[in-house]
This record gives structure tokens, sequence and C-alpha cells, in this order.
């Protein structure tokens, strides 16, 4: 809960700095990036930190977890910002040695945050709940979302072209180097596949499922929870399919979009199907 009171009071600073600074760096205004961090890491630690009130059993190991994540994603934030005020770019960046080591160390801390998440996933698993369709909707949320988390090691890839000279390794885009024309705040490339589309999809998983199976009211159970979370985990492998393609997010082609219309398709039968009231036993 510190970090996200730490993220949230950050907002307000990274748009004070879009307003008045005007540099730019890979096409985007230099503050974009801690700007979206601080909401993206926000959100994701209040997240966890209500998942953990949940915990009735390691509850020593859940808030040793608990306080690695906070403390490897508020270091990752002061080296984006360090990296801003320095005009650099804080991922990918081998410029210098200063740079490679900071991006390195960056490295590590998600590393950290990994296995701390996973380590929570675990405990969650073990968790007796008295709501089952939360239940699976955290549990599975916490799945999806580490996933995502690791679909960021297909960033961190040397790219074509890029050689120890180059002053960086690694992308977000598929097809072309970063800073091509993109969505205005995410940043998302409009002109080839882009890897944090899935990225995103995956990690915020552990709010969109939960937020979903509270739509359905009294309606959720656990058969809704698992119906929303396979959905949902077809997106994430959909916009990861687009983006592997090179394609991007703006302009799916035939192929793409027919996988989306069946993915929706089933979705809105099985919903349906798990909506349907349980027929009594020995009936």
């Amino acid at each position: 809960m510190i970090l996200g009171i730490a993220m949230a009071a950050l907002v307000p600073v990274t748009l004070i700095g879009m307003l008045v600074d005007d540099r730019v760096l890979v096409g985007a205004p230099i503050w974009t990036k801690p700007f979206k961090f601080a909401v993206s890491l926000g959100t994701y630690a209040v997240s966890l930190a209500w998942f953990l009130t949940f915990l009735n059993r390691g509850r020593r190991i859940g808030w040793w977890a608990g306080t690695a994540m906070a403390v490897a994603l508020g270091v990752e934030m002061v080296a984006i910002l360090v990296q801003v005020l320095r005009g650099k770019r804080s991922h990918f960046n081998i410029e210098t040695q200063f740079d490679s080591a900071l991006y390195s160390f960056m490295g590590q801390g998600i590393i950290v945050l990994w296995v701390a998440h996973a380590v929570i996933a675990l405990l969650l698993l073990w968790t007796r709940f008295d709501n089952r369709a939360l239940a699976w909707a955290i549990r599975l949320g916490l799945a999806i979302s580490l996933l995502g988390l690791t679909l960021g090691t297909l960033m961190t890839q040397p790219q074509p072209g890029q050689t120890g000279k180059s002053g960086t390794v690694g992308a977000h885009s598929v097809g072309a180097p970063d800073g091509g024309e993109h969505l205005p705040v995410t940043g998302w490339s409009t002109e080839v596949g882009d890897l944090r589309v899935p990225h995103f999809v995956g990690i915020h998983a552990l709010q969109a499922i939960p937020v979903l199976v509270a739509l359905f009211g009294r309606r959720a159970d656990a058969r809704l929870a698992w119906v929303l979370s396979g959905s949902y985990f077809g997106l994430f492998a959909l916009t990861t399919w687009q983006a592997l393609r090179g394609q991007p997010v703006t302009d799916p082609d035939a192929l793409t979009l027919l996988a989306f219309a069946a993915l929706a398709a089933l979705t809105v039968v099985a919903v349906r199907l798990a909506a349907l009231p349980r027929s009594p036993q020995g009936v």
C-alpha cells in the first residue's frame, strides 16, 4: 500500500513533467513512460495488497513476498526517473557502463518481482475463500498475470541489426525499430507489432478478471470465473500472436479478425452455459 500511495502521488508529478518538459525520447514525450509506469505499478501494488488480506495461512511468507515485490518495483521506478532526468532510455539501454549497469539492475529486480508474484499466487491457491467465484478469479488472474510478466523476456532479446555498438539491445516493436508512429499515451506502434500490447493485457489480468466476475453479481460462480479467465487468456494469446507476426494492434488482417470473432463467439456461448442454473441433484 505504501508503494501504491507513492505511485498515486507520482502521477501528478509526471503529468506536470509532460506539460512543462518538451523533450522527446523514442518519438514520445519523455515523461510519458514514468506516467504509465506510475499508474500501472500503483494499480498492481494495491491489487496485490488486497489479495494478501485473504491469506489465512502463510501470512508471514506473504508479507515478505509482498515487501520484496514493493521494493523491486520501487527500485525500477527510481531507475526510470533517473534516466528521464538524464534524458536517456531506461529499458534496453547499454550505451554506457552506467546505462548498462542500471538496465541490468532493473532486470534483476524483475526476477525478484516474478518470484514474489509466483509465491503469492501459490499461497492464494491454497487459501480458503468464502466466495469461490472470487477465489478463482484471483487465482487465475494471478496466473495469467505471471505469464504477462514472463512475456517481457521476449522484449529483451537482441533484434535484427542490433549490436553492442548500437547502444540498445531489445525492443518493444516487432518488425521495425522502436519510435515510429504510435497510439497516444500507450505508445503502442501503429506500424508494426508491439509486444507491449500482450504484456499489458497479461499483467492486468489480476484486475480485469475479478472485475469481470464481479459484474455478474450473485450469478457468478467458479464455473463462470473459469470461463471468463479462459476467454481472457485467449485474448492474451491472440494479442501475443498478432504482435509476434509484426502486425499492429490497430490494423489486424482478416485472419486475426476471424480469430478474435471466434473467441468472442465462444465466450458468449460459454458464458451463457456457465450462467445457467445447476440442475438439482438426482434430476
